[in-house]
């Protein structure tokens, strides 16, 4: 049994073998429907729980279809009807339930802390389907995707992003630590990644470059990623924070500083940080990107249990 919470906590290795086994996946269903079987079901019986304290789409559908595809079944419990945050439930006794029903737990929390206590009872994998500090299968998947259509290792490839430094950046910056590639961040200085992460880059990597210019930090770029500057339950001043970057907004201009093939990729939702030419034009690939997390997440799921070609 093994937990998918961190990419920084996996060992290279591991994430590799997930990516070539999300290809191999992918290539056997270009003839499927989306809730057709993988052949070799092998999770066949295994339901999965999934919890949302977040608001989520592509994330549920796309785990949903997963589970799906592989032969098990899932469950989505909605944190509001449940004794842990109606009735004073403990996460040890709601663990203890869910690791009696279930197979599999993957929860998107508002608390890293919960993820954490959530790991220390269960008695079967959980997986991190977003929470406040990383969003690990979301980057996992967006490395798939830019090795696919790139048709070369990422760490061969020059990758920028612009934007606010937010769980995505950091589970990005977790990946540049991981595969060795080239990051350049373009952030308001008083947006910079927090302290610890500052730390965890200083100490791992020098690879990754912070400018507060986003044309500096988009030259030569073969990949450019992007994230909505609000995200959801964002306590800050919000007029504020959009007036500081408007300087950073994504339009045709500053993508003419990139490389002329260069693709552009965002998590989703979208807000105000990419203009519609550049979001709807041929360098962006945020469909594919979108679509291929149920493949990555397949491939997440068998690593968890031990199941991995």
């Amino acid at each position: 049994m093994r937990h998918f919470i961190n990419l920084k906590d996996i060992p290279v290795k591991d994430l590799r073998k997930i990516i070539s086994d999300a290809k191999k996946r992918k290539n056997l269903r270009k003839k499927l429907n989306h809730l057709d079987l993988d052949k070799d079901a092998p999770l066949k019986g295994k339901l999965l729980i999934q919890m949302f304290e977040k608001s989520s789409l592509r994330t549920r559908l796309s785990f949903y279809l997963a589970i799906r595809q592989l032969g098990g079944s899932a469950l989505t419990l909605r944190p509001n009807e449940l004794h842990l945050s109606k009735g004073g439930e403990s996460i040890e006794d709601t663990a203890k339930i869910l690791s009696n029903f279930g197979n599999a737990f993957m929860l998107r929390t508002d608390n890293d802390k919960k993820l954490d206590e959530f790991k220390k009872h269960l008695s079967i994998p959980i997986i991190n389907g977003l929470s406040p500090s990383s969003h690990p299968t979301q980057i996992l998947s967006d490395i798939f995707t830019v090795e696919e259509i790139k048709k070369k290792p990422i760490h061969k490839l020059n990758i920028a992003w612009i934007g606010d430094c937010n769980n995505v950046l950091n589970s990005l910056i977790a990946a540049s630590i991981k595969f060795s590639f080239k990051l350049k961040i373009g952030c308001p200085k008083e947006y910079n990644p927090l302290k610890n992460i500052m730390d965890y880059i200083k100490k791992n990597d020098n690879k990754i470059i912070i400018y507060s210019s986003p044309k500096k930090a988009i030259v030569n770029a073969d990949v450019l990623f992007s994230d909505k500057v609000i995200s959801i339950n964002d306590k800050v001043n919000k007029t504020k924070k959009l007036n500081s970057f408007k300087k950073f907004k994504i339009d045709e201009k500053l993508m003419g500083y990139a490389k002329k093939d260069c693709i552009f990729l965002h998590c989703l939702p979208r807000g105000t940080e990419v203009t519609e030419k550049v979001f709807s034009s041929k360098q962006s690939k945020v469909w594919t990107q979108a679509l291929n997390r149920v493949h990555v997440q397949k491939s997440i799921l068998l690593y968890c249990f031990g199941k991995l070609r």
